[in-house]
């Protein structure tokens, strides 16, 4: 589990492509600190499992899927990346509940300067959006941000100086692909009523009742 505050930018330093997996190997130093082989480190908003660590580098291997399935598929070496450990009982929750399995992906179509802050336009898929709800919290490239305005067809984000500094985000250009991960909660309170609904237990959470209660 994450929070989607990243902790530093690192850097693909080697892409190694096999058949039905690939090996990153990604320059980093905070992240480092604490780390093991076997800890999950987010990349991007994709949670990886370090396979291979020495002082300024660590290694993790992607499966095929998981790179056609998100825009690590599109990076190459060079390329920039959010990253982030894994929480622990001491750190503090400050974005929200992040898990580090991508929904799916999006397409930035616009930046537009109000300010000291700068908007950022994201076209995505229905079945996404239907978990993306205005002042909602949602995951892109594994930073922790907070839904402006969202349409059928794109959402909008506002980006302040400091996350643009300290993450990838600003670096994209229009037509750019990002990882995606929508909140955790919508997906399970959708879960939970479509269960319910198929059930005749009358104890059991439903729409009906959630707005009996006042939700």
């Amino acid at each position: 589990m994450f929070t989607g505050i990243v902790e530093e930018i690192g850097e693909i330093k080697d892409i190694k492509r096999g058949s039905k997996s690939s090996e990153l190997t990604v320059k980093a130093s905070k992240v480092l600190k604490d780390t093991v082989i076997g800890d999950s480190i987010m990349t991007s908003g994709v949670c990886l499992t370090v396979t291979h660590l020495d002082q300024d580098t660590f290694k993790a291997d992607v499966m095929s899927e998981t790179l056609n399935r998100t825009a690590l598929g599109s990076l190459s070496k060079g390329s920039q990346l959010n990253l982030e450990r894994a929480l622990n009982l001491q750190t503090r929750l400050g974005g929200h509940m992040v898990s580090g399995h991508i929904d799916g992906t999006g397409v930035i179509t616009r930046f537009r300067k109000d300010d000291n802050a700068v908007w950022v336009t994201v076209e995505a898929d229905k079945a996404l959006l239907r978990y993306v709800i205005e002042k909602g919290s949602i995951a892109i490239d594994g930073i922790s941000l907070t839904v402006v305005t969202v349409s059928e067809t794109e959402f909008q984000v506002s980006i302040i100086p400091h996350t643009g500094e300290e993450t990838t985000l600003l670096k994209h250009k229009i037509g750019d692909k990002v990882n995606l991960e929508c909140d955790l909660i919508g997906k399970y309170v959708e879960k939970l009523l479509g269960l319910s609904s198929q059930s005749d237990n009358k104890n059991e959470l439903t729409e009906a009742l959630l707005k009996t209660n006042g939700y």
